[in-house]
């Protein structure tokens, strides 16, 4: 490794920090870098990721820190780091203008501006060398110096065409024409239900095919479908990817949690990095299937999701960590995956067959390297079929079965700890707290957890005080003592929503009163900051930040639902529980603004119907 560090080396980012040590002459996102390339007449090199994203540290093994490919960077670039759970906003334009520019998108994202911050050029993950038709860095750099010094006319209008549409896609929810939907109703919901059930994978569950997303607010989603329309498909899909998912390899089955997608249709082969997020939004989903089916491998499932986030990914001081790494020494998925032998090794014959059995392991193992795509000798441990199906194969009684199975996960476990395991992004995130807060409250809520509510008490307490600027406004980061960077739509939102439901899970008046209290202020602030004036919805940045080509306003899902669903679901609860009914017309005002969008792909936008169908439920 490089032995300087480079400006880098200031940022409080575990993924900017990463880099510190490159040849690459990296920025971080602001004015300097900006001015730069306007002094020197150069293009930017804008790369966009995450601390826990394998292939951000693949193209930093094999690029990044090499130095030809640092000397040339520097050379032709103005190169800037962006880690984009630090800075959403900048993602979400660059992503945007990737997706246009290429129908695709994806981390690490590598776009090219003009010193004025239009983007002209824009990719994923890009080889050191070129290959498969596809141009390497080197070759990319050699050519742009060519481009920009020759035919600079040619690039500025190609950035000026991309920023136009960039500024098109930041409007949806405006009005549209005449004939477009009005209103969103029973149709829609029944809609975004059908293409959810012609896309469900009947042999796997889930919907699509590989790659795979949990997408749980989807799932959310069709619970509220079940309940409003008594739909039993609705349920069954539901019931049937929670199973899939809590019995796949894209579940940790020994130290629990929940992995970022599945490379394969069958959800056997994850990315292994494991994002609060997700962990959020399937506890959540748990308990509201809880609510309706009272399963108890859901409750299961509910319960050791919480052990892995009480013991992992909460700070001493009660907040929520942002991520673990999927790779460690190295290697993606090291820290997880055991060899028959080792499993025998460990356990002895008797037990260790069984493990084998129960967790499907194969002798060459199930895991493939992912650039000879030969298998490993590795197992991803998996669970197939049910417990009575299997304890009566083992001729076993199913509490006899249980017990060894518990103590055969616990002695793998702590061999598993022994291993050198994946790096953890320690910051801490307001809009993903609120998630986890709102999550923790509801699960609690739903098993009759208390403790939970309190950890999700600890944790709200912790973004009030903590992740504020002098002037009271949340700010988006926490990490090493240091609370900063502007919140966003999300922020506001999500924690608004975690705090409203601490209220309801709140057993005194007083306490009750006090989450409301601080989630109307957050609204208030929303509304003052963030609230688009002519179109009704909110734009994900503040109207004082200025620094992006265009201001981002977001409707559909991503990974996680919406800002402006989630914004529409805590003012519809404020409203309809009579804290501020005068939220009501803001939700039909948005209802109404967002109705078109909505009406040409609803299966898009699901939590915005979930939040649309509880107001509809609502007394």
């Amino acid at each position: 490794m490089n032995a300087t560090v480079n400006r880098l080396g200031r940022e409080k980012s575990p993924y900017l920090l990463q880099h510190a040590h490159n040849p690459v002459d990296w920025f971080p996102w602001g004015e300097e870098a900006f001015r730069r390339a306007k002094e020197e007449d150069k293009p930017i090199f804008l790369s966009i990721g995450y601390a826990t994203c394998h292939w951000c540290h693949v193209m930093e093994r094999e690029s990044f820190e090499d130095p030809e490919v640092g000397r040339v960077m520097n050379q032709t670039f103005v190169c800037i780091k962006v880690d984009r759970e630090e800075r959403p906003d900048v993602d979400k334009v660059y992503m945007t203008a990737c997706t246009l520019m290429t129908g695709r998108g994806g981390w690490p994202l590598n776009v090219l501006l003009t010193p004025d911050k239009a983007p002209f050029f824009a990719g994923t993950y890009i080889p050191r060398t070129s290959r498969f038709g596809y141009p390497g860095l080197l070759d990319l750099a050699t050519q742009v110096q060519t481009l920009w010094r020759e035919q600079r006319g040619d690039i500025l209008a190609s950035a000026r065409n991309v920023l136009a549409s960039l500024r098109l896609a930041s409007q949806e929810g405006a009005p549209a024409p005449g004939n477009a939907a009005t209103a969103i109703d029973a149709e829609t919901f029944k809609a975004a239900y059908r293409a959810f059930a012609d896309s469900f994978d009947e042999e796997y569950s889930g919907f699509g095919q590989a790659p795979k997303f949990p997408s749980l607010h989807n799932l959310l989603f069709l619970l509220g479908v079940y309940e409003q329309f008594a739909y039993p498909r609705a349920l069954e899909m539901v019931e049937k990817t929670l199973a899939a998912l809590r019995n796949g390899g894209i579940f940790d089955q020994l130290g629990f949690g929940l992995h970022r997608y599945a490379t394969d249709r069958a959800w056997l082969v994850p990315h292994f990095e494991k994002m609060l997020y997700d962990q959020a939004m399937l506890l959540m989903t748990c308990a509201a299937a809880y609510r309706v089916n009272g399963k108890e491998s859901i409750r299961q499932t509910a319960e050791d999701l919480v052990v892995y986030l009480l013991r992992d990914m909460q700070s001493p001081d009660g907040a929520f960590y942002t991520a673990e790494d999927a790779d460690s020494e190295g290697v993606e998925g090291k820290f997880y995956v055991f060899t028959t032998d080792e499993i025998l090794a460990l356990l002895g014959e008797q037990d260790g067959a069984l493990a084998l059995a129960w967790f499907n392991c194969e002798l060459g193992g199930n895991f493939e390297d992912e650039a000879t795509k030969e298998k490993t000798g590795a197992n991803i441990l998996h669970v197939r079929g049910e417990r009575p199906t299997f304890a009566q194969k083992q001729d076993l009684a199913l509490e006899e079965l249980d017990a060894r199975l518990e103590a055969i996960r616990l002695k793998l476990l702590a061999a598993r700890s022994l291993r050198v395991p994946p790096l953890k992004d320690d910051k801490t995130l307001a809009d993903w707290n609120g998630l986890m807060i709102a999550a923790l409250a509801l699960a609690a809520a739903s098993f009759q957890r208390p403790e939970w509510t309190a950890a999700a008490a600890r944790a709200a307490r912790f973004a009030l005080a903590r992740l504020r600027a002098p002037d009271g406004a949340l700010v988006h980061r926490f990490r090493d003592g240091e609370a900063g960077l502007p919140a966003h739509l999300d922020d506001y939102a999500f924690l608004a929503w975690g705090l409203i439901e601490l209220a309801e899970a709140a057993h005194e008046a007083a306490e009750a009163a006090e989450w409301r209290v601080a989630a109307v202020e957050l609204v208030e602030t929303l509304f003052a900051r963030f609230w688009d004036q002519r179109n009704a919805g909110f734009y994900f940045t503040a109207e004082d930040q200025t620094e992006l080509p265009v201001r981002p306003k977001e409707l559909y899902d991503n990974a996680i639902p919406s800002g402006n669903a989630v914004a529409l679901m805590v003012l519809a609860r404020l409203g309809v529980s009579g804290a501020r009914p005068d939220y009501l017309e803001r939700t039909r005002a948005m209802r109404r603004a967002f109705a078109p969008a909505v009406a040409k792909a609803p299966a898009a936008y699901a939590f915005l119907l979930y939040a649309a169908m509880q107001m509809d439920a609502a007394p």
